[in-house]
C-alpha cells in the first residue's frame, strides 16, 4: 500500500509517496510559493489559491515518476504551517489572502486578548496556553476592528490543512492538532474557546469547522479529482495537523515522555505528555498533538541563523566551520554567545539580538567565536531541555532530526549540554512523511486493522546507534553552569531593554 503526504509550507509545497511494504519514499516532488509584494513593513501574506494549484502540480508530478502504481495509492495526508488562517464566504469564495509566520500586524489584538483575560496567567487557566501574535484569534480581531466588511462576509474560517483537505474532500473540519494552534481552543478539554470566541464576535464560534479526532479521515477524495489524477474513488483523505506535529511523528516521538529535536532551519524541541503538558512560565508552547496526546513545544530560529551568520562573516564553508568549533576547548576560554539574533520563544524574546560576553584578548579569535556560536546554540535548547525536565520529562534519550543531525560535532555538544544520550535518526523526518503516516494510520483503522501510531513508528522510524552520542559528565557540569550563566544574562538585560 501506498500513502501520499504533502505539506504546505511557507516557501513551498512538498509531497512525497511513501511505500508502507518497503518504507522507501518512491516519488517526491516540490513547488515554490511567492509572497505578496508591496505591503505595510511587518506584513507577510500569500494567495491561498496558489497552493491549491502548487498541490496539484505535485500530486501530478509524484504520480506521473517511473515505478508509481496509481491502484496502490491507499490514502493521501496533509500538512500545514502552524499559522495560517484561511477565510471563506458563503459561496467559498477566499475573501483576503492569508497571514503566515512573521507577520506582526496583528501584536496589539493579541495583547488586548491576553489583557481581557488576565495576561499570561489568565490565558493558561482558560485554555491552557497564552496564544501570541502568531494566533488566529489575534487575526480576527484584527480583522473585525480592521477590515470589518471583510468580517462580516466570513462563514467559513479554516486552517492551510484544513482549507486543502476541503478541496480534495468538499468536507469541513478540523482536529484537535491544527485547532490547538489557533488561540481559540481549550486544549484540556479539546473544544472552542465560548470564551475566547465569544470576546472576539459572538459569532465566532459559528464560523469554526468542527472537531474530529486526529486518527479518523477527514473523507474520500472528490470524483472529479480522482478521474483527473487516475486515482481510486475510495482513496480516503486523513485528518491533517500542523508541520511540527507531524515532524514529531515522523520522528517516532510518540510515547508518552519521549522527546525529539530537529535541527533542521528551525530548531524545535518537541516532549510528548500522555496529559496536557502546561507550562505555567509560558515559555514552553503547549499543543495538542496530530496522534491524540499532547505536546510542550519550542522553536529556535536561531539554532540555524546564529551560525550561518558567522560562516557568512568569515566566508567558511560547514566542514570549515566545524573545524573551528572542534579546534578550542568547551567552554570557549570563557566568551559567550547569546544568540538571540532573531526573536526567540525560549526564553521568550519578541525582540532580540546577540551579545558577546566574557572577551579576553586570548578568546577574541575567529575560532573562539566559532565554539561560542556553536555552544550559545546549544545552550538555549538545553534551557528548553530543562524546562520539560521541570514538566516531568526525563528520556532515556533525545531523538535527533534535520540536517544538522549530521554533524558529529553538533550531536556530541547537544549530548553533553542536555546530559543524555543523543541518537540521529536514519529514515527521514519531515511533516509530509508524517502526513503520510497519520494518513496510514486512519486508513487501516477504517478497514479494520489495529494499526496504532506506535506500531507505524517501530515500522519506518529507526535511529543510528552506530552515531549515537553519549554524554561526558564533565562537559555536562561545565554547561550547567554556562546555561545558569546565560540565563542570568538574559534576565538581567531584558528587562532592562538591553536585549
Amino acid at each position: 500500500m501506498q500513502f501520499i503526504g504533502i505539506e504546505i509550507g511557507n516557501n513551498s509545497t512538498h509531497a512525497v509517496i511513501l511505500d508502507l511494504d518497503t518504507a522507501d519514499i518512491l516519488a517526491e516532488a516540490s513547488v515554490s510559493h511567492s509572497w505578496i509584494e508591496g505591503l505595510p513593513t511587518g506584513y507577510r501574506e500569500q494567495n491561498p489559491t496558489q497552493w491549491i494549484e502548487a498541490t496539484d502540480k505535485v500530486l501530478r508530478d509524484c504520480l506521473s515518476q517511473q515505478g508509481i502504481d496509481k491502484k496502490q495509492i491507499a490514502a493521501i495526508g496533509i500538512s500545514g504551517p502552524k499559522r495560517g488562517l484561511v477565510i471563506l464566504d458563503e459561496e467559498n469564495r477566499i475573501i483576503r489572502p492569508t497571514k503566515l509566520a512573521g507577520d506582526l500586524s496583528v501584536k496589539n489584538q493579541s495583547e488586548e486578548i491576553s489583557r481581557a483575560f488576565g495576561g499570561a496567567p489568565g490565558m493558561l487557566e482558560l485554555i491552557g496556553q497564552a496564544p501570541g501574535i502568531d494566533s488566529a484569534a489575534a487575526e480576527c480581531l484584527w480583522l473585525k476592528q480592521h477590515e470589518p466588511y471583510h468580517f462580516q462576509r466570513i462563514a467559513t474560517l479554516l486552517s492551510v490543512q484544513d482549507f486543502i483537505a476541503y478541496w480534495l474532500t468538499g468536507e469541513r473540519a478540523t482536529e484537535p492538532g491544527s485547532a490547538s494552534c489557533t488561540g481559540l481552543f481549550d486544549i484540556r478539554e479539546r473544544k472552542w474557546s465560548a470564551e475566547v470566541c465569544d470576546f472576539i464576535d459572538p459569532k465566532l464560534g459559528e464560523l469554526l469547522p468542527t472537531i474530529c479526532a486526529s486518527d479518523q479521515p477527514r473523507g474520500l477524495l472528490r470524483n472529479s479529482l480522482a478521474s483527473e489524477w487516475g486515482l481510486s474513488e475510495l482513496v480516503q483523505v486523513g485528518a491533517g495537523s500542523a508541520s511540527p506535529l507531524h515532524s514529531a511523528l515522523a520522528a517516532g516521538c510518540v510515547d508518552d515522555g519521549s522527546v525529539a529535536i530537529d535541527l533542521g532551519t528551525n530548531g524545535t524541541i518537541i516532549g510528548i505528555g500522555a496529559e496536557p503538558v502546561i507550562d505555567l512560565r509560558d515559555e514552553m508552547i503547549p499543543l495538542c498533538s496530530a496522534t491524540g496526546s499532547w505536546i510542550a513545544m519550542a522553536n529556535s530560529p536561531n539554532t540555524s541563523l546564529a551560525p550561518e551568520v558567522l560562516k557568512r562573516h568569515y566566508g567558511w564553508s560547514s566542514f570549515e566551520y566545524e573545524k573551528m568549533v572542534s579546534s578550542v576547548p568547551p567552554g570557549a576560554d570563557g566568551l559567550l554567545l547569546l544568540p538571540y539574533f532573531a526573536p526567540e520563544t525560549v526564553p521568550r524574546l519578541l525582540e532580540g539580538c546577540g551579545v558577546l560576553h566574557g572577551i579576553t584578548p586570548a578568546n577574541f579569535t575567529p575560532a573562539h567565536l566559532a565554539r561560542a556560536t556553536a555552544e550559545g546554540v546549544v545552550l538555549g535548547l538545553s534551557y528548553a531541555m530543562s524546562r520539560l525536565r521541570d514538566l516531568g520529562f526525563d528520556p532515556p534519550e533525545v531523538r535527533l532530526s534535520g540536517s544538522g543531525a549530521n554533524s558529529p560535532v553538533m550531536r556530541q555538544l547537544l549530548a553533553d549540554a542536555l546530559g543524555t544520550n543523543v541518537v540521529p535518526l536514519i529514515s527521514r523526518q519531515e511533516p509530509a512523511i508524517g502526513a503520510a503516516m497519520q494518513a496510514a494510520v486512519s486508513f487501516f483503522q477504517q478497514c479494520g486493522e489495529s494499526l496504532g501510531f506506535e506500531e507505524i513508528c517501530s515500522y519506518l522510524v529507526s535511529g543510528n546507534s552506530d552515531q549515537c552520542c553519549e554524554a561526558n559528565a564533565e562537559n555536562h557540569e561545565l554547561y550547567l553552569d554556562l546555561m545558569a550563566r546565560q540565563q542570568y544574562l538574559v534576565d538581567t538585560l531584558q528587562p532592562a531593554g538591553f536585549l
